[in-house]
């Protein structure tokens, strides 16, 4: 069995993106190196850093997002708002279900990323 540990964003301004999103994650970061910068988040973790193909903002965000889980979407929407992130979908119930929440914003160089609530 495979278990997901890590997500790897690479950036053409890779400090500048982990200065936004240490903002959005509200921790210090487990590592920086030269250029590189992690994160544990939850039970998860993500490496921000640099990669020669990467040049300028993504240009197909719809491929890959990923999701940050809280109890309080709408809270965070105003707050990730607030840092500067870009509001691609405001905060919604998916598939018409009350109790859920999905938010959907791009981060500065376009990558796109949700706030959901938990997924039961």
């Amino acid at each position: 069995m495979l278990n997901l540990n890590s997500l790897l964003l690479f950036s053409d301004q890779p400090k500048k993106l982990g200065e936004f999103y240490r903002k959005v994650f509200q921790v210090k970061p487990n590592w920086e190196e030269s250029d590189w910068i992690g994160f544990t988040v939850g039970s998860g973790s993500i490496a921000i850093g640099p990669h020669d193909k990467v040049k300028g903002k993504n240009k197909t965000p719809e491929r890959m997002m990923f999701n940050l889980e809280t109890t309080d979407v709408q809270g965070e929407f105003k707050r990730v708002q607030k840092l500067g992130a870009q509001v691609i979908v405001k905060p919604y119930h998916p598939m018409e279900d009350e109790k859920s929440w999905v938010a959907t914003f791009a981060d500065p160089d376009g990558n796109y990323f949700q706030l959901t609530t938990p997924f039961n």
